[in-house]
């Protein structure tokens, strides 16, 4: 087989790895609760810490892979994160394993920021069309049998092994990918901005930290008020830098399009709610309904599935239908989908989610496909990595800023022995007023996604190589 068929199996199986851990956590939550002695805010930050690390490097990753060769950044973020997954699995205390998570992450977005450029250099013409289909299908196939694979994992040996898994598959990516793998740099256009990575990263960090303790110190304490403080003034100098610094990590006259500005949106809006939700959706089914891992994977399937066959159909309709009539019915149906849960009750079966799994599956499948694009279709195609890497961080910023402010509302209605085993009515009952809530909240964030892509993605913001002109 041809060199670069290897490297689309090697940067494939990378992806996959990767992505399966965003989805597979969820299912395990309850169970490293229990085992770990976890609180809830432990709990946002097991998914969190992964979902900023990812955000805030994959940027500069980019250009370290630009500066110092994609193959060899690709192989540090395979090690990095089989390492990481490691110290995951073998974690006996949620410290431990949150910190483990967020090296996790960063292994993650080295992989994540050099995969399509690997891809890219190897493939040309119809194949890289193919070579593009098959990847985007391993992302879809990755967040579609994450529930399932976790529950399979969790129920049938121990929570660990949603980490541990990762092991014979990292060391195949490693030897694949050092014995296949073609290097390649492109120093000329690789620089790094330091000053960018600092104030991201920081500012995100004290502004989740800051909504996921909140309730806990109270709002207007000072350690609150100062963490909401910092952050806001170290995103204020993101910004500024990225204004004034030549090599920044950010071009900001990329918003000066509103169809790019709205490809970020409905990133950021889709996360924020649908799959921020997921956390909170998994805890019913577990601490409420009282599920097993398996059967709770088992109930996600219908939404994943779903998805996945909507997904690929989405992008043989963006062809034809407008642009951002598919972003905006997506977000529209995934709000739709959270205010058809919301009629949780303490005396619902699984089933009352059921038509909103099956709603969510068909939005999420008609956003994925045409964002990917329209991220990358409104700027001039030099533009097109950091275009992609600015939609992925927005995916992320999105998932942690949503589980962090959904967490603020669900806490300050829900009796923590909601979590203990064998909780009284009572507790149950404010669990389920929590989780009706923050569905609402869902509902109308999705809402105001799908008013902001109609409104934005506009089709004389696509360049040439975009979609024609009359798909917007």
């Amino acid at each position: 087989m041809d060199r670069k068929w290897w490297t689309l199996v090697a940067v494939c199986t990378a992806t996959f790895m990767l992505l399966l851990d965003i989805t597979i956590v969820n299912v395990a939550l309850p169970a490293i609760q229990r085992a770990l002695d976890a609180s809830f805010s432990d709990l946002q930050w097991v998914v969190d810490a992964y979902a900023l690390a990812l955000a805030t490097c994959v940027l500069t990753a980019g250009a370290l892979a630009d500066l110092f060769g994609r193959k060899r950044l690709f192989l540090i973020g395979v090690v990095l994160f089989t390492v990481a997954s490691v110290f995951c699995g073998l974690s006996n205390d949620a410290l431990f394993l949150i910190i483990a998570r967020g090296v996790q992450g960063v292994g993650g977005a080295i992989m994540f920021a050099t995969a399509l450029a690997l891809l890219s250099q190897e493939f040309h013409g119809k194949e890289r069309g193919t070579a593009f289909g098959v990847w985007g299908a391993t992302v879809g196939a990755a967040v579609a049998i994450g529930p399932l694979a976790g529950g399979l994992l969790t129920s049938w040996l121990s929570w660990r092994w949603i980490f541990l898994v990762n092991i014979p598959i990292g060391i195949a990516a490693v030897v694949l990918s050092a014995k296949q793998l073609r290097e390649s740099s492109d120093p000329d256009h690789g620089h790094l901005d330091p000053i960018g990575l600092v104030t991201l990263t920081g500012g995100l960090l004290a502004l989740v930290l800051a909504l996921i303790e909140g309730n806990q110190h109270g709002w207007s304490s000072a350690f609150i008020v100062s963490l909401l403080a910092v952050g806001t003034l170290l995103m204020i100098a993101f910004v500024a830098s990225q204004a004034v610094e030549r090599d920044a990590m950010v071009d900001l006259t990329l918003f000066r399009r509103p169809a790019f500005v709205g490809a970020q949106t409905t990133a950021f809006t889709i996360s924020a709610s649908m799959f921020a939700m997921f956390l909170y959706l998994t805890l019913y089914l577990q601490n409420i309904l009282g599920l097993s891992p398996l059967q709770t994977g088992l109930r996600f399937l219908p939404l994943s599935v779903v998805s996945f066959v909507a997904a690929p159909i989405a992008g043989r309709l963006s062809a034809r239908v407008p642009i951002r009539i598919l972003l905006a019915t997506g977000l529209a149906l995934n709000a739709v989908a959270m205010w058809l849960m919301s009629r949780v009750s303490t005396s619902s079966d699984w089933t009352v989610l059921l038509p909103g799994f099956i709603v969510a599956g068909i939005g999420i499948g008609l956003v994925n496909a045409p964002l990917a694009s329209t991220a990358v279709s409104t700027v001039r195609q030099e533009r097109a990595g950091m275009a992609s890497g600015i939609n992925n961080t927005f995916r992320q910023i999105g998932i942690a800023t949503g589980i962090a402010a959904l967490g603020a509302i669900f806490a300050s209605r829900v009796d923590p022995r909601a979590f203990a085993p064998h909780a009284s009515e009572a507790a149950r009952a404010s669990f389920v007023t929590g989780l009706h809530d923050i569905l609402l909240v869902g509902t109308v964030v999705a809402a105001c996604g799908a008013v902001l892509a109609a409104v934005l993605v506009r089709s004389r913001d696509f360049v040439a190589s975009g979609p024609r002109p009359g798909a917007g």
